[in-house]
C-alpha cells in the first residue's frame, strides 16, 4: 500500500514538474475566461493589415524580437520611463520594430470583454500568427497562457538579436543557442517573405558583395545610394513583398537576397538544399514555418505566478 501511494506521489510530482517545464501553455486557456479573445485579435488585425500590408510583417519581426530577448514575455512592448530602461531603443529595435499601437487597440478591446485576464504577451503571439495568414501564408494553434514581465533587458536585445550581416554560421550559433535546429532557423528565415527594411541594412550588399544578381543590385541602388537615404525603405522579397508565401527562398536561389544573412543561407553552405527544396515546394516551407513559429512561441514564458497580467501593456502594473 505505502509502495502504491508512494508511486502515486511520485508520478503526481512529476507530472507537475514535466507541467512547469513545458510552460503550462495551452490551446484552450481563455476557452472560459475569455471566449471572444481570438476574435478580437482577429478583427484588429484584419484592419490593420488591410490599411498596411507591411504591418502584417511589423507584427512578425516584434514577436520575434520579443521571444529572442529573454523569452515571449512581452518585454518589447515596455516603454522607457525615468526610472526603467526597457528594449526599444535596443540597436536591433530603435526606430525599426513597428506595431505597438495596433497591440495597445487589441489590448483595450481584449480589457473591455475581459479585464486582467488577457496577457499581453498572448496578444503579440495570437497577433504574429494571424498577420501570416492575413496575408496569404499558414494558421497554427497558438498555445496561450503566458505571463508578462516586469522587467525588460536592452543589454539582452543588444546581443541576442542576430543582425543583417551575421554569417551561416553566426545564424545557426544564435539559433541553435534557443534550441532551434539549422532547419527551423532556414524556415523561420523565410518571414523575410514580407516586409520592408532601411537602406542602411543593405546598402553594403548591393555595392560590394560579389554573389549577388547585378540587375537586382543595380534596382535597388537607385533608391539606396552609397551615401544619404538611409532610411528609405525597400521590400526585404522582390517579388511579392506583401504575400507570405516561398518566393524568399526563389530570390535566394537566383542571388537576389537583400541581406548579407539572407543570402547566407544559399552560398554554397549546408543549407542550400533546403533552401532549393523550399523554392520549389511552398507547402513544406508552410508546414515548417508554422511547426517552428508554435516552438518560438515557446521560449521561455513566465506562467504561474510569474510576472503578471499587464493592464497596459506598455507599463507594469
Amino acid at each position: 500500500m505505502a509502495v502504491h501511494s508512494n508511486r502515486a506521489l511520485l508520478l503526481a510530482l512529476l507530472s507537475l514538474l514535466l507541467c512547469s517545464v513545458h510552460g503550462q501553455l495551452s490551446n484552450n486557456f481563455y476557452k472560459k475566461t475569455c471566449p471572444n479573445v481570438q476574435s478580437i485579435v482577429r478583427s484588429v488585425m484584419t484592419q490593420a493589415v488591410a490599411k498596411e500590408p507591411r504591418m502584417g510583417a511589423s507584427i512578425l519581426r516584434l514577436f520575434f524580437h520579443d521571444c529572442f530577448v529573454q523569452g515571449c514575455d512581452a518585454s518589447i512592448l515596455l516603454d522607457d520611463t525615468a526610472t526603467f530602461t526597457g528594449e526599444k531603443n535596443a540597436g536591433p529595435n530603435a526606430n525599426s520594430v513597428r506595431g505597438f499601437e495596433v497591440i495597445d487597440t487589441i489590448k483595450t478591446q481584449v480589457e473591455a470583454s475581459c479585464n486582467a485576464t488577457v496577457s499581453c504577451a498572448d496578444i503579440v503571439a495570437l497577433t504574429a500568427r494571424d498577420g501570416v495568414n492575413l496575408l496569404g501564408g499558414p494558421t497554427w494553434n497558438v498555445p496561450l497562457g503566458r505571463r508578462d514581465a516586469k522587467t525588460a533587458s536592452q543589454s539582452a536585445a543588444n546581443a541576442n538579436l542576430p543582425g543583417p550581416d551575421s554569417s551561416l554560421a553566426n545564424l545557426i550559433s544564435v539559433f541553435g543557442s534557443k534550441g532551434f535546429a539549422a532547419r527551423e532557423m532556414t524556415a523561420l528565415s523565410g518571414a523575410h517573405t514580407i516586409g520592408q527594411t532601411r537602406c542602411q541594412l543593405f546598402r553594403n550588399r548591393i555595392f560590394n558583395e560579389a554573389n549577388i544578381n547585378s540587375s537586382f543590385a543595380t534596382m535597388r541602388q537607385q533608391t539606396c545610394p552609397q551615401t544619404g537615404g538611409d532610411n528609405n525603405v525597400a521590400p526585404i522579397d522582390v517579388q511579392s513583398p506583401t504575400t507570405f508565401d516561398n518566393a524568399y527562398y526563389v530570390n535566394l536561389v537566383n542571388k537576389k537576397g537583400l541581406f548579407h544573412s539572407d543570402q547566407e543561407l544559399f552560398n554554397g553552405g549546408s543549407q542550400d538544399k533546403l533552401v532549393q527544396r523550399y523554392s520549389k515546394d511552398a507547402n513544406l516551407f508552410a508546414k515548417d514555418f508554422a511547426k517552428a513559429m508554435v516552438k518560438m512561441g515557446n521560449l521561455s514564458p513566465l506562467t504561474g505566478n510569474n510576472g503578471e497580467i499587464r493592464l497596459n501593456c506598455r507599463k507594469v502594473n
